[in-house]
């Protein structure tokens, strides 16, 4: 393959006609790699971001590089998930990148992938190492230091607030190993900064889940002056919580992703800050791994266990400066 052919493939991945369907058959000529991308929610505007990524990614030479997109109806469907890297063993792809949905139980069903020949590679969410360690597998993680980046916004909301203040921590679900890192991450921050944890909760990546957390702990906590959400989602239902229970201006609340429907609220003071892990770079970098992997002909162990992407803490006036693209 000629150097100019691999800085095509490299500079573009060509995602199928339809991003958004059904798993087919991706079985392409012997000449043409297959990468299928394998997300959470479709409806999650953090996972449409990567997608989006993606897309951005391709542009061109659809002919060397077969990419298809697919993704659940609920963040946390791990039998959907499994549903379809099934299919897409028995479809024979090249390679599959994924942001699992629980980061164990998806590792039977990527090893099985594994074995078959495929490269896997994981994004947005890591696989367990324990796990990893006791299947005798290893699967790539492309992707940001949730922990640090938790830390980041803990350590501002901390710098807003009193010693001794209270605040809550709202995370995600307890079997997702970002969801983990970045309660970890918060409490960590909050201890640096002398508060008080009043209360820890998990949610579902969603505001419903935010607002019905976030409601409970202020009626059960009225001096709580903080709370530190897992994602924007959450940090939204957060909010409406907050205007409920007549605590707004009261109560400062942080997210996580800098998603486009949080940029009001970072401007308006609504939420003190959010972490933006460029989510739409990260599909981009994870698929690159995955065709420089396959251009090499190297194999799933002599790939390098983690690649970190970067995070920032996004406050009020830097919201647009962070978005994938901006100049």
């Amino acid at each position: 393959m000629t150097s100019l052919v691999r800085r095509r493939l490299l500079a573009a991945c060509a995602l199928s006609a339809c991003a958004f369907t059904r798993v087919r058959d991706v079985r392409a000529a012997s000449d043409k790699a297959t990468v299928a991308l394998v997300m959470k929610s479709l409806d999650d505007p953090f996972v449409v971001s990567m997608i989006e990524g993606a897309r951005n990614y391709q542009r061109h030479y659809a002919s060397q590089l077969d990419l298809s997109t697919n993704g659940t109806l609920t963040d946390n469907d791990v039998a959907g998930q499994i549903h379809i890297v099934e299919t897409l063993i028995e479809a024979k792809v090249n390679a599959i990148v994924i942001a699992p949905a629980d980061s164990k139980a998806l590792l039977p069903v990527a090893g099985k992938a594994i074995a078959a020949g495929i490269i896997v590679i994981a994004i947005d969410n890591p696989f367990d190492d324990a796990a990893q360690d006791a299947a005798r597998i290893t699967i790539p993680f492309v992707g940001p230091d949730s922990r640090r980046g938790a830390k980041l916004a803990g350590a501002y909301l901390g710098s807003k607030l009193k010693a001794g203040d209270g605040v809550g921590v709202i995370g995600g679900p307890s079997n997702d190993a970002n969801a983990q890192q970045r309660t970890l991450g918060f409490t960590e921050a909050m201890n640096a900064a002398g508060m008080r944890i009043a209360d820890v909760d998990s949610g579902d990546w969603t505001a419903a889940s935010g607002k019905a957390s976030a409601l409970e702990m202020l009626y059960a906590h009225p001096d709580l002056r903080g709370l530190l959400c897992a994602n924007d989602n959450i940090a939204m239902g957060a909010i409406d919580a907050i205007r409920i229970a007549g605590k707004k201006g009261r109560v400062l609340v942080t997210g996580y992703n800098n998603i486009d429907a949080v940029q009001p609220m970072l401007d308006d003071g609504r939420l003190l800050a959010t972490v933006e892990q460029f989510g739409a770079r990260q599909a981009v970098f994870g698929v690159d791994v995955a065709v420089k992997a396959l251009l090499e002909k190297r194999r799933q162990r002599d790939l390098s266990p983690y690649m970190e992407t970067p995070v920032q803490l996004v406050t009020k006036g830097q919201a647009k400066g962070f978005r994938f693209g901006a100049s």
